[in-house]
């Protein structure tokens, strides 16, 4: 395979870089970079639940919203207006899994944190980035409600973090950019505590099947990567 983009190793993740509290409006925002993609994700907080979860005694909620904005892509990306696309309700309950996996609900009190995550540049990864930005931006918001003495005890248990990880003519390469996502026979998105511990492995084999070894790289690699990440959100709340 030819040399990837920046000029990376088959081990190092594309330059990352979190901005906080990108836009004044919503109680957490953020514009996370991985390298050409680029995703922005803010928070929003209502004082109310959804219907199904009302008499369930003080809990709070937390979801998401993922879209393709128009110019994101190479080709123009038509707005869902009504009706989601399949691949657009996995990837929202991906991230409303991840961040809600960090969150006691008791303590968040009954009320509902919405992320909103909008992909501004597509070139691989946005679910990933969203899910790595969608906790910066719940944890801001999280801070505000704590300073606003609407919670009394922050009800993050640990922070989120992801990245995608792939084969590639028997080469694991770890953050795969658009292009190399589109050569991949195995694609891995990886969701991952700071502590270590794993909350989502999403893996597809979609040319040729992978063994149990390189699977086991694959999660290293990725456990590596991220790392790097949870060390650029700390430095984004610094």
């Amino acid at each position: 395979m030819s040399l990837r983009s920046q000029g990376r190793s088959a081990s190092q993740p594309r330059p990352l870089k979190i901005t906080p509290k990108f836009l004044k409006n919503p109680m957490g925002s953020v514009l996370v970079e991985y390298g050409e993609t680029r995703v922005l994700c803010t928070a929003s907080v209502e004082e109310s639940v959804p219907n199904w979860m009302r008499g369930t005694r003080g809990q709070g909620w937390v979801t998401a919203e993922y879209s393709l904005l128009p110019g994101s892509t190479h080709d123009r990306t038509r707005r869902e207006r009504q009706h989601l696309s399949g691949r657009t309700q996995e990837i929202q309950r991906l991230i409303g899994r991840s961040l809600r996996s960090v969150v006691d609900m008791k303590l968040l009190g009954e009320r509902t944190i919405i992320l909103d995550c909008d992909v501004l540049q597509a070139d691989g990864g946005t679910r990933t980035a969203a899910i790595t930005g969608g906790y910066v931006a719940l944890k801001l918001a999280i801070e505000a409600l704590i300073k606003q003495n609407k919670i009394k005890t922050n009800p993050l248990r640990d922070a989120v973090a992801a990245v995608s990880v792939g084969i590639i003519e028997e080469q694991v390469y770890v953050d795969l950019d658009y292009h190399e996502d589109q050569k991949a026979d195995v694609d891995l998105n990886v969701v991952m505590t700071a502590s270590g511990q794993l909350l989502e492995v999403q893996g597809t084999a979609e040319k040729r099947p992978f063994n149990r070894d390189q699977l086991n790289k694959m999660l290293d690699l990725a456990s590596d990567a991220l790392k790097e990440a949870f060390d650029e959100q700390n430095a984004a709340f610094a």
